[in-house]
């Protein structure tokens, strides 16, 4: 057989050299849970020092209440009880800080696969994203550059004794990431001496790394390090995996080192062929064409919704006696859009026990009903029409409310369902008045959402500026509900001309059908969420911006149901 030569690694530019780790900042964290299985909660403790060049910058301490008892054996363990917690902030209040405390850093963390999992399904579970940062874990390191001649175990604590860390690991958070800062730098000296010093060859140096995936790093060599949009492809051109990134040459880079330990990812890698990049004026850009054309592609390893057009809304039907319906096509008055059809569902039947909406399925006439009333009825939560017991004029002001709900003019049922929630918890019906708090807290949240959404995907056009953080603006063209073209007016570049041009390029949106006028909702939230950052600003507007208050007194209701120990607080 015919042996053929490799491709030799492409040699690398000075400023693809990586970054010194006597330069890089680095957060070693720990955590303390109630178990080992990760969730959205668990987290009893949080710990985190940063530093840099051997000197700590920071450190970030707290009491996680975890909602939930915590078993015996672990309080044992770390001398976390169930009263030190009890007012600790919950998980949601404190990821905020922590992501702001870890954004743009190294992370590091003993087991970090642990540690990370954790807060990845915190994350998850309240809705923020978990940043794409390098991890090194010090366990894989140390097995790396430690022989277990010299290592008895590779525990947190016999690694401290091992390497003369100055502070001992207790089993609490901030204890032991202190420890783990003392193992990290002990093992830095050691793979200093054989040739790595920075972060990149650190991650290289690291087991996981495939001969077959270092042979691919010269894909992202004629990349460039600009924001925007990338495309792994297969053997036969398709699409594999689109992505984002702020820096395309060095996230793309990324993919061929030990930073990428997803499996199904590996796989894709192992099958790309090359890698096709979209430079894009800014962060904003990019997630929109990154939502776009994993729509476009349906790429295999993409675990994104490939369809952000197919959603769910709530609608009344069209006869005598309209119900609420959960449908695919959004039109005039739906609510929505729904994730999934359970969602839809559970808000229909909140709203509707709410406002007095019959929630059977049969067509009722207007004048010669004949039906046997349901159990609803006898519990007085229906009037009975399909019974002859409710007229078409005494079910109209159901059904006003309803769309007045979900028009943005009228809060009623909200405050209906609310009172019925304190009903149930007076009664100390807890278990049933806590799921129909979280039902009407997920239909608050739904109607938010939607007035939010709508509003801004009926404006025809809508011009916005965000500071590049370098004395620059990040600009944006909005045409109902969708991005229009983008730009940026560098420091010192008058931005309206800018401005100008791109309203001049942009592309034609022409509104469809529904609420959000043919829109999809992840794009009208991404638009949304950015033009909330600090600092945005409305450059024009073809219309007023603002947007329906039937909820906006709900906020600090919702904060409540977040923090509600129990139903007892609430109704309080």
């Amino acid at each position: 057989m015919e042996k053929r030569a490799e491709r030799p690694p492409a040699q690398l530019a000075f400023d693809e050299l990586g970054t010194p780790l006597r330069d890089t900042t680095f957060v070693v964290f720990d955590l303390e849970t109630t178990g080992t299985r990760p969730g959205p909660d668990g987290i009893t403790e949080i710990g985190a020092v940063k530093v840099r060049g051997g000197q700590v910058l920071a450190e970030f301490a707290t009491l996680v209440n975890p909602g939930a008892p915590i078993p015996p054996q672990v309080v044992e363990l770390t001398g976390i009880t169930q009263a030190m917690v009890y007012d600790a902030p919950r998980i949601e209040r404190v990821l905020p800080a922590f992501l702001e405390f870890i954004a743009g850093t190294v992370l590091v963390a003993h087991n970090s696969g642990f540690d990370t999992g954790f807060m990845k399904a915190a994350c998850e579970g309240h809705g923020y994203a978990w940043p794409r940062a390098t991890v090194i874990c010090t366990v894989k390191l140390s097995r790396r550059v430690i022989p277990k001649e010299e290592a008895r175990s590779y525990r947190l604590s016999s690694l401290a004794m091992l390497l003369g860390a100055r502070t001992r690991p207790t089993h609490r958070a901030l204890d032991d990431a202190r420890a783990t800062v003392d193992v990290l730098h002990a093992l830095l000296e050691r793979v200093g001496n054989v040739g790595v010093h920075t972060v990149e060859e650190l991650v290289d140096y690291l087991p996981e790394v495939t001969p077959a995936q270092r042979r691919k790093r010269h894909l992202a060599a004629d990349l460039p390090a600009r924001p925007g949009v990338y495309l792994f492809k297969g053997p036969s051109d398709e699409v594999l995996y689109v992505g984002t990134a702020r820096d395309l040459r060095r996230r793309v880079r990324s993919y061929f080192t030990g930073s990428e330990s997803r499996g199904r990812i590996r796989e894709m890698v192992a099958l790309a062929e090359r890698v096709d990049a979209i430079e894009c004026a800014h962060s904003l850009e990019a997630e929109i064409r990154e939502l776009r054309l994993i729509a476009a592609h349906r790429p295999a390893y993409n675990r994104r919704s490939k369809n952000p057009h197919h959603a769910w809304w709530v609608g009344l039907t069209d006869e005598a006696f309209p119900r609420l319906s959960v449908v695919r096509l959004p039109r005039a008055g739906t609510l929505g859009p729904f994730r999934s059809q359970a969602d839809a569902r559970t808000a229909a039947d909140t709203l509707a026990g709410a406002t007095g909406l019959r929630t059977c399925t049969q067509r009722i006439s207007a004048t010669a009903a004949s039906g046997t009333p349901c159990v609803l009825a006898e519990l007085g939560r229906c009037g009975a029409p399909c019974a002859g017991q409710q007229s078409v004029l005494e079910y109209t002001p159901s059904v006003d409310a309803t769309r007045g709900l979900i028009a943005g003019q009228d809060g009623r049922p909200l405050h209906l369902a609310a009172d019925r929630l304190v009903r149930l918890s007076e009664a100390q019906h807890y278990e049933q008045a806590a799921r129909h708090r979280d039902d009407l807290a997920g239909l608050v949240r739904a109607v938010g959402r939607a007035h939010r959404q709508a509003a801004l995907a009926s404006i025809a056009e809508l011009i916005a500026a965000a500071p590049d953080g370098n004395g620059g603006w990040e600009l944006t063209v909005i045409r109902h509900g969708r991005l229009a073209s983008a730009g940026v007016a560098r420091r010192g570049v008058p931005p309206m001309p800018v401005v100008e041009a791109l309203v001049a390029a942009g592309e034609t949106v022409l509104p469809g059908e529904g609420p959000l006028h043919g829109a999809s909702g992840e794009e009208v939230g991404i638009l949304l969420r950015w033009l909330a950052r600090p600092g945005t600003r409305l450059v024009r507007t073809t219309r007023p911006w603002a947007e329906p208050t039937a909820v906006a007194g709900w906020r600090g209701w919702l904060d409540r149901v977040a923090d509600a120990r129990s139903l007892e607080n609430l109704a309080g």
